[in-house]
């Protein structure tokens, strides 16, 4: 066997395998791709867009797909394309500070300028150019009624400032998100709602192939690597979950100095990437979302019946919250059910992952 010499690399460029890299190939979303491309064509032509909702379990492309449009939206000088990370941008004054950064260029004032200033500033800004905002991870703001004050400012504002075009894609894990705003904002937002499913096995080993070309040097990834991590991947149900072990199971094939990532890399760095990846799906719940997992958790083998009994007594959340928060978990791929017959027909929940890994994340919450 040949070995790397301590100043050559398999990788070709690094950066294929980070979270936020918009890849040269964007395989098998062409549908989704095009209803987003659809509704977005009148903002070129001066017009408001069609407002969407891009829905799905994480790492199935819904961040990809809008990034890759703003991207090309940006081109355009009669559009002004802003990315809101909503997990970070967690207010509407920060939400409408990033808005103004890209409506004017430069940065607000930091401090003391009230929120209706900010607003009026953001719109008079636009003038006769299409604003367009994707509200990534909106879920996250819906806890603290944000979601409903920025979603209502922004189908509000050619009300309040005359000729004001605005379109709004929104993009959440939370299927049923529109259902849950407020009646104020659900009778003014009619967004056409586009579904992002899982990958399928296939699907999977394609992406990650693709990936594999433009980030390793031709040859480097063996095929059976290729085929566990794909296997590995459509297991987790997270698409980044398989680009982050391929990038990890690459850095251990140079550890060793090794010309091939082969099967036994990818098995190597298996846990580690497992734990990180548990860790970012534990730190992207809410707060009474961790308390149903740790309970879940914490338990021997339950019923949702039995669950929600035990979950009441420790929170004021009603059943229709609480089987939302425990359909979110099964999307995201922490916990499975499945319907028993117990003295009638009653759903089981079962635990994915080994208890302790899944509290020592916790833990650190």
């Amino acid at each position: 066997m040949r070995y790397l010499r301590w100043d050559e690399t398999l990788f070709r460029n690094y950066e294929v395998f980070d979270e936020d890299y918009l890849p040269e190939e964007y395989l098998h979303r062409e549908t989704q791709l095009n209803r987003l491309v659809s509704n977005l064509k009148p903002a070129l032509r001066g017009a408001r867009p069609v407002n969407c909702l891009c829905l799905g379990p994480p790492g199935t492309g819904k961040t990809t797909a809008v990034k890759l449009i703003f991207k090309d939206l940006s081109e355009f000088e009669g559009v002004i394309p802003v990315y809101v990370n909503c997990q970070i941008m967690n207010s509407k004054q920060q939400v409408f500070a990033k808005i103004f950064r890209a409506v004017y260029g430069y940065e607000p004032p930091s401090y003391g300028v009230p929120f209706t200033k900010l607003y009026y500033s953001v719109m008079k800004g636009i003038g006769e150019r299409v604003l367009v905002v994707a509200l990534d991870d909106l879920n996250f703001l819906l806890s603290e009624e944000v979601a409903n004050e920025v979603l209502y400012a922004l189908l509000k504002a050619h009300e309040e400032v005359e000729g004001v075009k605005v379109g709004i894609v929104g993009i959440a894990t939370d299927v049923k998100l529109a259902a849950r705003l407020d009646e104020r904002v659900s009778s003014v937002f009619h967004p056409d709602e586009i579904h992002f499913p899982l990958y399928g096995f296939e699907e999977i080993r394609d992406i990650l192939a693709s990936r594999a070309r433009f980030g390793f040097y031709p040859g480097v990834l063996s095929d059976e690597a290729l085929d566990k991590i794909a296997e590995l991947c459509y297991e987790y149900g997270d698409l980044r979950f398989g680009i982050y072990l391929m990038k990890l199971a690459g850095l251990e094939a140079e550890r060793e100095a090794s010309r091939r990532i082969e099967l036994r890399h990818v098995e190597a760095v298996y846990e580690g990437s497992r734990r990180v990846f548990l860790k970012k799906s534990v730190q992207a719940l809410s707060d009474h979302e961790r308390v149903l997992l740790g309970l879940i958790y914490s338990s021997d083998e339950l019923t949702t019946g039995e669950l929600y009994r035990r979950f009441k007594e420790m929170t004021a959340v009603g059943y229709t919250k609480f089987y939302e928060m425990l359909s979110k978990l099964e999307s995201i791929r922490l916990i499975d059910t499945r319907f028993e017959q117990r003295g009638g027909r009653t759903r089981a929940i079962i635990k994915r992952y080994e208890p302790a890994l899944v509290l020592d994340a916790l833990e650190e919450f």
